[in-house]
């Protein structure tokens, strides 16, 4: 399924991958672009991340920046208002409890208020390459879909994948999910005539398919 899956999308990645890809796995930039991705269209979030790399890439960057010029560079991602504040308030524990670097551990990341666990994941795996497995909205609902976890809640999903699945698809798998959901395995009447991995899917949840 994996390998279908990397087969059919080899060409087509997320938003926080393509920008690890293109900034060499810099974990705070894969920790900024996360932030700014989340209810965020991923062009949008690409072209406000091309802005505020021209000016910023270390956490000192930012907190240079004024809070106004910071919110137009990343205008009009969603709630950037908010989102200025958060990466300010991030790069300043960064530099004050980690002496400028990232953590490169998801308990570590959690400590820090506005790191969630779908962002401590990302960084890990995106900014580090270690193993993780990042579980937002797609990979929750393919992964119950498909029959793979009966879950109710992301975090759950999360663990029961790290039971199931093995170790070396963690890293692979949000990208994978991301875009089969996006382009394929839609929330609503998903595009199961067209699924390299239809004949494995238990279709759980689905009333109506195209």
């Amino acid at each position: 399924m994996i390998e279908t899956l990397q087969d059919t999308f080899k060409d087509e990645v997320p938003v926080v991958t393509k920008i690890s890809q293109r900034e060499n796995r810099n974990p705070f930039l894969v920790l900024i672009s996360t932030l700014l991705s989340l209810r965020t269209k991923d062009e949008t979030t690409e072209k406000a991340m091309e802005r505020l790399t021209k000016e910023a890439k270390t956490p000192e960057d930012i907190l240079k920046i004024p809070i106004e010029r910071l919110q137009e560079l990343i205008y009009p991602v969603g709630f950037y208002r908010n989102k200025s504040i958060t990466l300010k308030d991030v790069s300043h524990i960064i530099i004050g409890n980690y002496n400028g670097k990232v953590p490169d551990s998801i308990d570590e990341l959690l400590k820090i208020k506005g790191i969630g666990r779908k962002t401590a994941n990302l960084v890990i795996t995106e900014g580090y390459g270690k193993p993780g497995i990042c579980v937002d909205t797609h990979v929750h609902r393919i992964s119950n879909r498909l029959g793979i976890v009966k879950t109710k809640h992301p975090h759950e999903t999360e663990a029961s994948l790290r039971e199931v699945l093995p170790k070396k698809y963690w890293i692979i798998y949000n990208t994978l999910f991301v875009t089969f959901g996006k382009n394929i395995c839609n929330p609503v009447s998903p595009r199961c005539s067209i699924c390299p991995i239809a004949h494995l899917c238990r279709q759980i949840g689905v009333a109506k398919h195209r």
